[in-house]
């Protein structure tokens, strides 16, 4: 179930700080992330042309700042660590927006999720979906980064700036939370 993260070079990162080989490496940054960033993306936010479009903001954003990629993290941490921003600074704007409140977004998430015209109707991935969705913004980004793309705790340690122990702390809780979704829906 895990959504494979790609493996970049020393080559790729070589080629992206290099003036003249920038813009095509970048290319294949975006060939190589699509896929991983948008199912992320879009485990957030439910709605797959909402999840394009951040998509395209967190690759404009890394663009717009190649220059401060010093190479400290892994460039999928960094750009991780952008498409969660962004993905986060949309929920934020979307709740301001339709004026509900942390409370309300988990009833709205689930009619997202029911109406989502791009997932097929397996009944079982639709309860999961919804248990997901029903979880705190936090647990449920932790969840889906170790359920769906088997990332290491030290990786979303890195992304999320939380310590390994709260992180294992949350998906923890996250998965009873999703146990009980079950054993409550049933």
């Amino acid at each position: 179930m895990a959504t494979d993260i790609p493996k970049e070079s020393p080559q790729l990162i070589a080629r992206l700080r290099n003036g003249s080989t920038c813009r095509e490496a970048f290319g294949e940054v975006i060939a190589m992330y699509t896929e991983s960033l948008y199912w992320q993306i879009r485990r957030m936010v439910q709605n797959h042309d909402d999840a394009n479009d951040i998509l395209q903001n967190t690759f404009l954003k890394a663009w717009s700042s190649i220059e401060q990629f010093r190479g400290d993290a892994k460039l999928s941490t960094w750009l991780y660590k952008i498409a969660i921003n962004e993905s986060l600074t949309f929920l934020e704007k979307e709740r301001k927006r339709m004026n509900f409140s942390l409370d309300e977004e988990e009833s709205i998430l689930i009619n997202a999720i029911e109406a989502d015209e791009y997932i097929d109707g397996d009944e079982l991935k639709l309860k999961l979906r919804k248990a997901i969705a029903s979880l705190p913004e936090k647990q449920r980004l932790v969840f889906n980064m170790k359920y769906f793309d088997d990332m290491k705790y030290e990786q979303m340690s890195e992304i999320l700036g939380t310590s390994v122990g709260a992180l294992k702390a949350s998906y923890h809780i996250a998965v009873k939370k999703i146990e009980q979704y079950f054993n409550d829906n049933d």
